[in-house]
């Protein structure tokens, strides 16, 4: 931030507005809600700088416009890079220009809310979005763009539409979100998050009474992509029943990546606790704790005696915090049956600090040599990428990357953001099989001071940063090669 007091009073009235009317367009994009609220963006231009060397960063455009800029993905086939704006504007980038241009809008493919995209081998473009229904409902769509035989044109069809199914009218309603596609081009995973923060009961102001999560949400759904009109019902069982439901006990796994050995990985946003983030291996059937297990620890509402008054994980910086909804909840959902997965433990060096139930202080898990599961609270992490060619150097060579939304505060924690964490940076990470149970891995910050990076794609050795804060750049992140 500028270090002028008058500067800094106006990107505080600019994030305030900001964030005001934020919570008013809630019903059509809450995922961005939640980090206006709890978080804010950068109002100011920021420029990424890299932690080493040999990393160089340059900008290949700017994307700012009415619309906020949520994705940016490849074309498999021929590496063609496209970012997609929120209300469905779908633009090309020119690498060589420096530009881009608009190839597709909601007049081609029926979509005004868009958070998820993803391209499939055979060039398929696939879109998640949302829709509004009467009393307080939404819904989820699915549409795919298929190539034209003999040409580069796209016929877009609806793959898959939800039942209604009831919001919170809290800044928790993640709705359908992120999308990918398997190697092979057979299926994609859609992540349909939480309408609540931790499991509590959002009623919408009686419209539904003791309503926690519903059979559509807080799970990865796994549709086929030859799949026209699918409909996917507000009922689990129905659902699994189907062969939908990937796996369960999910918050909101905004990005979704598959590693080069195959096996797919989930970033996963945490709750308005001082709970820390988490990166899921992701397995057909599992349950991922969600609203038991929040990054690698207990629940505390689900237990009987729990006071959040004497709770030292509550911040009131948090909108969950302030509004009331941690409390004692004796009605809280029985635990299932069976193994909850954890998430994968993080060495360190960086991104793994945690408060301490015990006594409120924040502390760095890999200097105490202690287990930490996976990120600093409230980091915000999204943007996995993977070196799936092998193309960079070995220290790099087919490992994972991953960016932060959240500013932090690198010496305290005066922010409602990551605490003695700088957050806005992409993170390496060095991913480490154990057996065939789980990962762990080691998180080292290679550059920073990002503008509320949202997504990343990467092509070779170069990694593409999309920004959400600020101009809302598009950054080119060159690694060393082999």
């Amino acid at each position: 931030m500028n270090s002028i007091n008058s500067s800094k009073q106006k990107q505080r009235r600019f994030i305030a507005k900001f964030a005001v009317k934020s919570y008013f367009f809630a019903a059509k994009t809450l995922l961005f809600t939640i980090v206006l609220l709890n978080y804010g963006t950068t109002g100011v231009n920021a420029e990424p700088k890299a932690l080493r060397p040999d990393i160089q960063i340059r900008n290949i455009t700017n994307t700012l416009s009415a619309s906020p800029s949520v994705r940016i993905v490849k074309d498999p086939r021929n590496n063609n890079l496209y970012y997609l704006k929120q209300n469905g504007d779908i633009y090309q980038v020119n690498l060589g220009l420096s530009n881009s241009r608009l190839v597709y809008d909601s007049s081609n493919h029926n979509l005004g809310e868009t958070q998820g995209m993803a391209i499939g081998p055979n060039g398929t473009i696939y879109l998640v979005g949302n829709a509004d229904l009467v009393n307080n409902q939404t819904k989820g769509i699915i549409v795919k763009g298929e190539i034209k035989s003999g040409t580069e044109q796209r016929v877009w069809s609806i793959l898959a539409k939800s039942a209604g199914y009831p919001k919170s009218r809290t800044a928790y309603d993640h709705r359908f979100n992120g999308v990918v596609v398997s190697p092979d081009g057979n299926f994609i995973y859609v992540n349909s998050g939480s309408r609540t923060d931790h499991g509590e009961v959002q009623s919408a102001n009686g419209l539904y009474p003791d309503t926690r999560e519903v059979g559509l949400t807080a799970c990865i759904l796994r549709l086929p992509t030859n799949g026209k009109n699918l409909f996917l019902a507000n009922n689990r069982a129905t659902l699994k029943a189907a062969g939908y439901i990937f796996a369960e006990g999910i918050r909101n796994t905004f990005d979704m990546a598959f590693a080069p050995n195959g096996d797919l990985f989930g970033t996963e946003n945490g709750p308005d606790r001082d709970m820390s983030e988490e990166l899921n291996w992701l397995r057909l059937g599992g349950n991922y704790g969600f609203p038991w297990r929040i990054g690698g620890t207990e629940n505390p509402q689900q237990f009987p005696n729990y006071d959040p008054a004497k709770d030292p994980l509550l911040s009131p910086k948090f909108n969950a915090v302030q509004r009331g909804y941690f409390r004692n909840d004796p009605t809280f959902p029985v635990r299932p049956t069976g193994n909850l997965i954890e998430p994968i433990p993080n060495l360190g060096p960086d991104a793994d600090n945690f408060r301490d139930p015990v006594d409120g202080q924040v502390k760095d898990a890999s200097v105490l040599g202690q287990p930490f599961s996976s990120f600093t609270a409230h980091r915000s992490p999204l943007g996995l990428v993977f070196d799936t060619q092998g193309v960079m150097s070995p220290e790099f060579n087919r490992d994972g990357f991953i960016l932060s939304f959240t500013t932090g505060d690198p010496t305290g924690e005066t922010l409602a953001g990551p605490f003695k964490d700088s957050g806005q940076d992409l993170l390496h990470l060095n991913l480490t099989k154990v057996g065939n149970t789980n990962y762990k891995f080691n998180a080292t910050r290679i550059v920073e001071g990002f503008s509320n990076p949202i997504d990343a794609e990467i092509i070779g050795n170069k990694i593409y940063v999309l920004e959400y804060g600020g101009n809302q750049g598009i950054w080119q992140i060159t690694m060393p090669t082999r």
